[in-house]
């Protein structure tokens, strides 16, 4: 029976998917392969599009969407308990015709169309996958040798399969590509050996092969093996090439944060006037032409970047690009970080973006004069960088609506960093010089105010609106007498904090430079409490523009 009479598309190979099960499967990416490299989420273009090394699925699946070609059902292996009947109801993918059938629409076939006494041989290492009867009757054969019969030895070892051996070759060239010799030492007994060998290779040709990576062919002239180590050897030189057979792998390195080289522009970049096609200069100097950027926004000022390379150098100093806004992207490319860093902002906007924690990383590091950095609707996988970065100028942070954001997470943010350096003794918390911070949305309990009282004493803003569990203990904890921001806090926002209730209105006044107060959207809030605090207030009263708004003049 032909393949073309079983149907269309007889033949065609399925792409098999993961098995969600192996060892490969179930774990995370290394971060440090190529294929992770590439990845946008490391830092990459996300052009390979290409799954980790080491997750390799080792049993891949057929999809869900693979039938049968004689039936046109799936597989039904799920309906039945007997092992010979969940065999006949199971898909099987033939490794040398492709064709996915079950077992038993063979068997159920016309006695003229059956392959006589022909039996699958079935391959253990992948699931549903083995030699159709046809093929073994035919004397078709895969491009893998097939498995040694068994002696009266011992029963033979099944060859791996055609994807295993796939997997392999695959590693081994990533292990000789990134097996490259730090140093090539001369030695005598290189020199004696490529005396030995009678004839040299040309120092035009040497070169060529060490750069190529290519491990030279055995019994050629000017390069030979030793016997004991089998080790290749450079002619003249003694600097190993490729050891063989390969030893194991070695350990992993740690991930690698300089992806890109960014080059920042000089503190004076020259030069100083703005030649002209004449062979003069402008009459108006850099200063001026700067005082002119300055009334420019981002996209004009990008524009005239386009004008001249002078005008080019000008437009990146950092006294016009104070703010940058990079909110709502999906995505943040190479060129994009490149670009802010080159610039050198000192408020960065990265509000509801898909910035990955390495991203974050990278550009905390090269921006030591940030002071207000935007990160509300972003996830706390990225946000954790915050714990690896020193931010000595940063006065307000913005971390609003985060994700998965628990007591344990608020920790690692504000305790000191650990004592990782010799003789390092800094002990002062990583917000310490924060003056305004935003926490709305996150479910903050009493034990991390109590950790932001120690370690952000100098707040003067705080924003805990729509947090659920901040009610009158919060408060209390707040304008407590050993409280640093009793006397610091200027703005307060509780909005939308439905735990509070009339009885925590008098301790506000503790607070002796508040001059805002909000508690709308408060529930257990009654007007006319808001309304007696106001009259009262701390050492004057307040204005209510709106209900449950207290404002103060300063």
């Amino acid at each position: 029976m032909s393949s073309s009479s079983r149907g269309p598309g007889a033949g065609a190979r399925r792409r098999r998917t993961r098995c969600r099960r192996c060892r490969a499967c179930v774990r995370t990416e290394c971060g440090d392969c190529h294929f992770c490299r590439d990845m946008k989420k490391f830092g990459g273009p996300g052009r390979m599009k290409q799954s980790c090394l080491l997750r390799q699925c080792t049993a891949p699946v057929l999809p869900h969407t693979a039938v049968c070609l004689l039936c046109g059902e799936a597989g039904k292996e799920d309906t039945v308990e007997g092992e010979e009947e969940k065999f006949g109801l199971s898909l099987m993918e033939c490794t040398i015709c492709n064709e996915i059938v079950h077992p038993g629409c063979l068997k159920s076939l016309p006695s003229c169309l059956q392959m006589g006494k022909a039996e699958g041989v079935i391959n253990a290492e992948i699931p549903n996958c083995w030699e159709c009867p046809r093929c073994t009757q035919e004397g078709r054969t895969s491009k893998k040798p097939k498995p040694p019969l068994a002696s009266a030895e011992g029963p033979a070892v099944p060859s791996p399969s055609p994807q295993r051996e796939k997997l392999e070759r695959f590693k081994r060239m990533c292990q000789l590509l990134e097996r490259v010799p730090d140093t090539s030492s001369s030695s005598s007994d290189s020199d004696s050996d490529s005396d030995s060998s009678g004839t040299s290779l040309s120092e035009d040709e040497a070169p060529g092969e060490a750069r190529n990576g290519r491990r030279p062919a055995r019994g050629s002239s000017g390069e030979k093996e030793n016997r004991g180590g089998r080790r290749a050897v450079r002619p003249g030189t003694g600097g190993p090439l490729l050891s063989w057979p390969l030893g194991p792998a070695p350990p992993p390195r740690p991930p690698q944060l300089e992806r890109h080289v960014v080059r920042p522009p000089p503190r004076s970049p020259e030069p100083d006037t703005l030649p002209l096609a004449a062979g003069s200069d402008h009459p108006l100097p850099r200063a001026a032409w700067l005082r002119v950027f300055q009334h420019l926004g981002p996209r004009e000022l990008c524009i005239c970047m386009r004008v001249c390379r002078t005008w080019s150098r000008w437009c990146y100093d950092k006294r016009l690009w104070p703010r940058m806004d990079l909110s709502r992207r999906k995505s943040l490319t190479p060129p994009m970080l490149s670009g802010v860093v080159r610039r050198q902002p000192r408020a960065l906007d990265l509000s509801w973006t898909g910035v990955s924690k390495k991203q974050l990383m990278w550009l905390l590091n090269r921006l030591q004069g940030l002071q207000e950095l935007v990160l509300s609707g972003c996830s706390w996988l990225s946000v954790s960088a915050l714990g690896s970065a020193p931010l000595p100028a940063l006065r307000l942070l913005d971390l609003r609506w985060i994700e998965d954001v628990k007591d344990s997470q608020l920790r690692e943010l504000l305790l000191p960093p650990p004592d990782t350096k010799p003789g390092q003794t800094e002990s002062r918390g990583r917000l310490q010089g924060v003056a305004e911070l935003r926490l709305a949305g996150l479910e903050l309990t009493d034990a991390s105010l109590r950790l932001l009282l120690r370690h952000a004493p100098q707040l003067s803003a705080l924003d805990l609106s729509h947090c659920a569990h901040v009610g009158d203990p919060s408060v209390h904890l707040l304008t407590a007498p050993t409280s640093p921001l009793r006397e610091t806090l200027v703005h307060l926002n509780l909005a939308g904090c439905h735990r509070l209730t009339d009885h925590c209105l008098p301790l506000f006044r503790r607070c002796p430079r508040l001059r805002r107060l909000d508690l709308r959207s408060c529930r257990q809030l009654s007007p006319e409490a808001c309304a007696r605090l106001a009259a009262a207030g701390p050492p004057g009263p307040f204005r209510c523009p709106e209900e449950k708004l207290l404002l103060k003049d300063s």
